[in-house]
C-alpha cells in the first residue's frame, strides 16, 4: 500500500502546532490529509512570504471519527506522544507507516509502546522555521527540509512531498544527523526561552560563549555515542544563528504562551546520555535546571 508512486494517500497528522500545520499545508494539495487536534478550530491558514493561504485540510478532534490511514505523521511535542494513544489506535491499519517528526533522539522508542510490534516507524529530523501565532494560523519563516534513515519506507515517504516546498533526504548515518539537530536545539532553544529573545541574543558578547560551550558539550556526548560531530559544527551553528536574527525557537514560542517546554527531550536528552556515558556537561546541566523551573509557568509568575 505504501510503495513509491504518485497516487494520493490518506495521511493523518497528529499535532496541530507550527510544524504539523505547515506539513499539512504542503501535503494537502496532493493527498487526503486530516489534522488531528485536541481542540478544534475553524480553519488552517498558512502565511508564506507575507501571503495568507487557507489550506483545504480536514480538522478532527475525535479519534472515533477517523479510520485507518496509510501514513501517520507525529508532530506533537515529544512529551505529548503518550497522550495520543487513542489516535494511534484509531488511525493504525495493517500497513500504516508512522513517521516521527519531532525533536530529540530515540524517536521510535517513544511511540513503539503505542503501536503493534511489527508496525513500521520512521524517525525523522526536520529543519523548518515556523511559528504558530494562534490556533490554525501559522507563519513560515523559512527552510523546509526533512531527513530520514535510508532504506525501508524512506523513498515512499519522500514521494509524499513531491511538488511541495520540502526536500526529503535519506541518509545512511542518521545517528549523526540526529545529534547535529539535537546540538542545534540544545544551543538555541533554552537560551532563547530563558532570555525571551530571538536568535539575535546568541550573538551578544556575554551570551555567545555560553552558547558555544553548550554546543561543545553536546559534541563530546555525541562522539561518545558514536556520532560524527566536531566543534566546527558548533561554529557553523553560531554563524547560522547570526544570519537569522529574527528567527526564534519552538521553546521560546511555547514559553511566551505559558506552555510546558520540551526540555526533557532536548537538554534533558543530552544530560541523560552524558550521565550514561560518563561525559561531563556542567553547562547543559545548569541550563536543564533553569529551564525545568521555567517550564509551564506564565510570564507574570503565576502557575
Amino acid at each position: 500500500m505504501n510503495t513509491t508512486n504518485t497516487e494520493p494517500r490518506k495521511i493523518a497528522i497528529i499535532g496541530s502546532g507550527a510544524i504539523g500545520g505547515y506539513v499539512a499545508s504542503q501535503l494537502a494539495p496532493r493527498h487526503g490529509v486530516v489534522l488531528c487536534v485536541r481542540t478544534p478550530f475553524e480553519k488552517l491558514v498558512i502565511v508564506e512570504k507575507g501571503e495568507e493561504m487557507e489550506v483545504p485540510v480536514r480538522i478532527a478532534s475525535d479519534p472515533a471519527d477517523v479510520g485507518p490511514v496509510d501514513w501517520i505523521l507525529v508532530t506533537t511535542k515529544a512529551q505529548d506522544v503518550a497522550g495520543a494513544a487513542e489516535w494511534f489506535a484509531a488511525l493504525s491499519g495493517q500497513e500504516t507507516v508512522t513517521v516521527m517528526i519531532q525533536n530529540g533522539i530515540d524517536h521510535e522508542a517513544r511511540v513503539r509502546p503505542l503501536l503493534g510490534a511489527g508496525a513500521p516507524v520512521i524517525p525523522s529530523i526536520i529543519v523548518c522555521s515556523v511559528e504558530r501565532k494562534k490556533p490554525g494560523y501559522i507563519v513560515h519563516h523559512g527552510r523546509a527540509h526533512i531527513t530520514v534513515p535510508a532504506g525501508g519506507q524512506s523513498e515512499a515517504f519522500a514521494e509524499l512531498f513531491t511538488g511541495s516546498t520540502f526536500k526529503v533526504e535519506a541518509v545512511d548515518d542518521f545517528l549523526t544527523v540526529s545529534w547535529k539537530k539535537l546540538m542545534s536545539n540544545a544551543m538555541v532553544n533554552p537560551v532563547t526561552s530563558l532570555t525571551l529573545r530571538r536568535l539575535t541574543v546568541t550573538t551578544e558578547p556575554l551570551v555567545a560563549p555560553v552558547v558555544r560551550e553548550l554546543g561543545r558539550e553536546v559534541v563530546a556526548v555525541a562522539r561518545a555515542a558514536g556520532a560524527k560531530l566536531t566543534n566546527e559544527d558548533v561554529e557553523r551553528n553560531l554563524a547560522g544563528f547570526a544570519d537569522a536574527p529574527g528567527g526564534g525557537s519552538s521553546m521560546l514560542y511555547d514559553r511566551l504562551l505559558g506552555r510546558p517546554l520540551e526540555y526533557e527531550y532536548i537538554t534533558g536528552a543530552v544530560v541523560a546520555t552524558a550521565d550514561r556515558l560518563g561525559v561531563p556537561v556542567p553547562i547543559n546541566r545548569t541550563i536543564l535546571a533553569l529551564i525545568s523551573g521555567a517550564s509551564g509557568h506564565k510570564l507574570d509568575g503565576s502557575e
